[in-house]
């Protein structure tokens, strides 16, 4: 089977390296876009992280393709539809980072309960004062978890480890997980209404788009503190910075922006084409909020620790040395 594994990190060589040994691989450092080299598309597999072009314009450059094995847990950045069309197959990661994802939300947080930026850059200025960089403790504070799979269960484990009360809400309650951590389900509403720090933990689909938006912001408590290491389409990045700045969040921190990959390059902005395919206020409005001083934000990075990544790669590895055997794993419904 012919292979080729994008996105490829130096660390990451000796493990995929492997499949040579049965398999035609090719490596490549290289995101996944449309027009790639035509010595790649007769691929009957590929592996890919998230910042690939999986839409079906690149995806139809592989008239063979039978598997798509994504070094992630969610498949938001697949067209899922065209891949039930073609009967490509895809494996996913579903559990690597789960506890690692939830220490980051503390750090996030804690980041942002002791001022931890602002006090590190005034220090390395050359001063000492204690003046606006008063915090708070997480002790009795109210955490609310919205959606409590594997890694909304590790953030609220950590939470009553802290002394936190912890309230959660999701579409399938696990009473006795909440009961054997201490935490209990509420309504959305309840939730919103009570918590002093929201943090996300739902997947990036149709139901969960701006799942808080307006609305959602409007019934949560003045000075609220938002965590959102989920998926950036999950949270209206618009009415977030409204939020922001008329000091109904507090704070926020953030591992996930709805452009993320493109707000990097903020020249593109520039360019007509660039223009079309992403959605300029959105844009501008996550240019604003990495600018805020109360807002913290991390470059997707919640999953990356070292034996987070390699969890990831080998279960990749794994995905598809099962399908080349015929029987898949990991596979995530259409």
């Amino acid at each position: 089977m012919k292979i080729v594994i994008f996105e490829l990190e130096q660390w990451e060589r000796d493990v995929f390296e492997d499949l040579q040994k049965d398999h035609d691989v090719v490596l490549s450092d290289q995101k996944l876009t449309p027009g790639i080299s035509s010595k790649l598309h007769d691929a009957e597999a590929i592996s890919t992280f998230i910042y690939s072009d999986l839409s079906s314009s690149s995806l139809e450059q592989f008239p063979n393709l039978k598997l798509i094995a994504t070094r992630s847990t969610g498949v938001d950045h697949i067209a899922m539809d065209y891949c039930g069309k073609k009967e490509i197959t895809v494996s996913n990661v579903p559990i690597y980072a789960d506890e690692t994802v939830a220490e980051h939300v503390f750090a996030l947080l804690l980041a942002i309960s002791h001022n931890v930026a602002k006090a590190v850059q005034r220090t390395s200025s050359g001063s000492f004062s204690h003046e606006n960089l008063e915090g708070f403790d997480l002790r009795g504070k109210t955490l609310g978890v919205i959606g409590t799979g594997s890694i909304g269960t590790h953030a609220a484990s950590i939470a009553r480890g802290f002394g936190m009360v912890v309230v959660a809400f999701d579409v399938k309650p696990d009473h006795e997980t909440a009961s054997n951590i201490g935490y209990r389900y509420v309504d959305m509403e309840e939730l919103l209404s009570s918590a002093d720090v929201i943090t996300l933990h739902v997947p990036g689909t149709k139901k969960t788009h701006h799942l808080i938006s307006r609305e959602e912001f409007f019934k949560m408590k003045d000075g609220v503190v938002l965590i959102n290491t989920s998926r950036g389409s999950v949270v209206d990045t618009q009415a977030l910075l409204e939020a922001i700045l008329n000091k109904k969040v507090a704070a926020a921190g953030l591992d996930v922006l709805p452009e993320e990959p493109t707000i990097r390059e903020e020249s593109e902005l520039l360019r007509s084409i660039f223009a079309q395919r992403h959605n300029l206020e959105t844009l501008f409005a996550e240019h604003m909020l990495t600018h805020q001083p109360n807002v913290l934000v991390t470059p997707h990075t919640a999953f990356n620790t070292r034996e987070a990544k390699e969890r990831l790669v080998n279960t990749s590895v794994q995905n598809i040395v099962a399908f080349a055997k015929g029987n898949p794993q990991n596979v995530v419904s259409r």
